[in-house]
């Protein structure tokens, strides 16, 4: 069973992760991007583009061809493959690749490629269930250095308020909840559910007039009602898993107990369990219990991969039960990983061929003060005015990653000197205490004769 229980109140801070506010990407009904919509912001003929390739995928028109999203970095490539992703629906799956994970010791190439591939194929499965449904009212998250990174703080046990219309339950949950509760941006006014016996946490939409439910603009997320009856209830659910989630459970009942205590999870998956795995999947779907969801496999960094993975994706595209591919890369004209060949955007002309590229900007003035205020909400940093201009202002002349970067030290400054509201002069003493990158340049410039060579 998993981890939930009803506990005492815990003193700890909300966690946010970098693309939890993004809903969908900001359209029209007629396909028109907002300026300011879903969590996106600005990138109007990106967002376009984007909204007509996912028309593609929902008409079943997209078969043999991948999508190549192209610009300079932190002009929102990620944002928008999270977009398409949200855009195809709640549960669809959306897995990500930094291209550089490929080159594994234990692993080859084309193994950590079907493993992402399997990941990015969903299986909606239905079945009667124990959950607990409501609307958050309170969401605290206790958090604690992780255990392989000292210097990283992750989610370690979550507390959450539940109501129904007729009931509202305090409970705790363990830390498998406590991180999709952290990836899935849960915050107050959410209506939610949770698999009581897997701990499979769902995030259903917003609850309609809940007070002091922040939100980002009046369409980004679909509204619903409260839940009625109690918190605690059996109910009909779709879960939906992947075919590698699906690979895993059958390979941890054919292990050993030795390799149980073992890295077996990170080794290869052999061929047999894939079959058995499928013919499962067939027989949901024959006897109308299940249905399959292509996902979206989102490699960033592409111009790093090699003219192995290359030929191995062209090929993926081909197949008749393949992911939605997304590559993104910021490079120009360069050679192909493994080879003495300059292409367009380090890839070979063939896959290129196949690709329908959409290209970003970087974000005027405004875009990036309207990014930077949703940041600065969904982390819990309160900003005046002439700290948001002040940041607003190191985006334009460094870069948005950067001035970004600087919300959380700026906090940390206001609140040594006693306040917990972030001004101006908070953000210049953490942009003299971490420099930026031209600051970094020359400074390496000015010291060069004292460094290593």
């Amino acid at each position: 069973m998993a981890e939930i229980r009803e506990v005492r109140k815990i003193e700890s801070q909300e966690r946010a992760s970098i693309h939890s506010h993004i809903s969908g990407l900001g359209v029209d009904e007629s396909g028109k991007p907002k300026f300011k919509a879903n969590g996106l912001v600005g990138q109007i003929e990106a967002r376009e583009a984007a909204w007509v390739v996912v028309q593609l995928i929902k008409q079943g028109k997209m078969a043999g061809k991948g999508i190549l999203l192209v610009g300079p970095p932190g002009t929102g490539k990620t944002a928008l493959a999270v977009g398409i992703a949200r855009e195809l629906g709640e549960d669809t799956p959306f897995n990500t690749l930094n291209a550089s994970e490929i080159y594994s010791v234990d692993l080859k190439k084309t193994e950590v490629l079907t493993q992402a591939i399997r990941k990015s194929i969903g299986v909606r499965v239905r079945q009667r269930r124990l959950v607990y449904e409501g609307v958050v009212k309170e969401v605290r998250m206790k958090v604690a250095r992780s255990k392989l990174n000292p210097y990283v703080q992750m989610p370690r046990e979550a507390e959450i308020k539940l109501a129904t219309k007729d009931e509202e339950k305090t409970l705790t949950a363990g830390e498998s909840i406590a991180e999709q509760f952290n990836r899935l941006g849960i915050r107050k006014g959410d209506v939610i559910w949770i698999d009581a016996e897997t701990g499979n946490v769902v995030k259903v939409g917003r609850a309609k007039e809940i007070e002091g439910a922040k939100s980002y603009d009046i369409d980004s997320v679909r509204s619903v009602e409260i839940p009625g009856g109690p918190v605690k209830k059996e109910k009909e659910l779709t879960n939906t898993l992947t075919l590698y989630d699906l690979d895993l459970s059958l390979a941890a009942q054919s292990i050993s107990i030795t390799a149980l205590f073992s890295l077996w999870s990170e080794r290869e998956i052999s061929q047999d369990i894939r079959k058995q795995v499928d013919s499962y999947v067939k027989d949901l779907i024959s006897k109308g219990n299940g249905e399959l969801i292509p996902g979206v496999l989102f490699i960033d960094d592409a111009h790093m991969l090699d003219m192995e993975t290359f030929s191995f994706l062209t090929k993926a595209l081909e197949a008749e039960l393949a992911p939605i591919l997304v590559l993104a890369t910021n490079r120009g004209t360069t050679k192909i990983r493994g080879a003495e060949v300059e292409a367009p955007h380090g890839m070979p002309l063939d896959l290129l061929d196949r690709l329908l590229i959409i290209t970003t900007r970087p974000y005027s003035k405004e875009e990036s003060k309207e990014i930077i205020s949703i940041r600065a909400e969904e982390l819990d940093v309160e900003l005046d005015q002439s700290a948001l201009e002040e940041l607003t202002n190191l985006s334009q002349s460094e870069s948005l990653r950067y001035a970004i970067q600087l919300l959380e030290p700026s906090l940390i400054v206001a609140k040594r000197a006693g306040r917990n509201v972030v001004k101006a002069d908070d953000v210049r003493e953490a942009s003299r205490l971490f420099v930026d990158v031209k600051k970094s340049v020359k400074y390496v410039k000015e010291y060069e004769n004292l460094f290593l060579k």
